[in-house]
């Protein structure tokens, strides 16, 4: 990816911040990107702890500060759990989120918001099915039954949101309609590809990140949530809605313009494709042979 076609990843780049560390991959990491949203974070960080502690998950969480500048200059130190990312200037949240994904380790990578606005319980039924079941990506849906959200949502809002979705399904997503809840799992080597393709820095990157993964086929699992809070909500509803929809418009023309073609992620999904078929041929001829 140019510095033109992403300027704002330039900007994390030239953070120094794409190093990974050593040492073994925890089970989890969990991005969060903040943007003067310090005391959130924080409150936000123990939760998480405690929830995937509480599974024996091994965890990173990843607090990517998107040029807030509002965090204490010694927030985290030495806490083994959690790392900052300290970015020099407001990129928007796809940035900030890439930026974190960059940087993480986990089997697998999970982004939210930083107000946690969906119980964060659901993390380890996450990672159960990336892990356990084989799925690449696991997202919430604010339409499945079960769910709960919109009724907690303005007027304006709710029906902005539905026209909005409807045109992300109509023209990118093929009928996928709930691109934009902010809680995702992803597997770690899916993650990595993912996000090097990653073009758009804010709003719409919900959007693209599923187009991608519908386009090679990836294993998508979708899950009901159930909406807490939203206390930190940055979403302008007029403006934000038609930023999103140039931004939609961005990705088709990237789609069209063949600027996401991946023989990694394509050989990624090809492979688990084929394992899962010589498991199911050898549990056939295993049942064959029985006696």
């Amino acid at each position: 990816m140019s510095g033109a076609e992403c300027p704002a990843l330039d900007t994390v780049k030239s953070a120094g911040i794409f190093a990974i560390g050593r040492g073994a991959a925890p089970d989890v990491s969990v991005v969060l990107p903040s943007y003067r949203a310090a005391a959130l974070a924080l409150r936000s960080v123990d939760r998480i702890r405690e929830t995937l502690a509480r599974e024996q998950l091994s965890r990173e969480i990843i607090v990517v500060d998107d040029g807030g500048g509002d965090f204490a200059s010694d927030a985290f130190e030495g806490d083994p759990d959690v790392r900052l990312l300290r970015l020099p200037r407001n990129v928007g949240k796809g940035a900030a989120v890439a930026a974190g994904m960059r940087q993480a380790r986990g089997r697998v990578r999970i982004f939210t918001d930083v107000d946690l606005p969906y119980d964060p319980d659901l993390m380890p039924v996450m990672v159960a099915y990336i892990i356990e079941r084989g799925f690449h990506l696991v997202i919430g849906d604010r339409t499945l039954r079960g769910s709960s959200y919109h009724l907690k949502l303005g007027l304006t809002r709710r029906a902005l949101s539905g026209v909005f979705s409807a045109f992300v399904g109509t023209i990118v997503t093929g009928g996928f309609f709930d691109t934009q809840c902010g809680l995702k799992a992803i597997r770690g080597d899916v993650a990595d590809v993912l996000f090097r393709l990653i073009r758009i820095d804010r709003f719409a990157f919900d959007v693209e990140l599923v187009y991608l993964a519908l386009k090679y086929g990836a294993d998508i699992k979708r899950v009901p949530v159930q909406l807490e809070r939203n206390d930190t909500s940055s979403v302008r509803v007029w403006r934000d809605s038609i930023r999103g929809a140039f931004d939609v418009l961005r990705i088709k023309y990237n789609q069209m313009s063949g600027r996401y073609h991946s023989p990694e992620l394509a050989a990624i999904v090809a492979a688990d494709f084929e394992s899962a078929r010589g498991d199911g041929s050898n549990g056939r001829r295993e049942r064959a042979l029985a006696p």
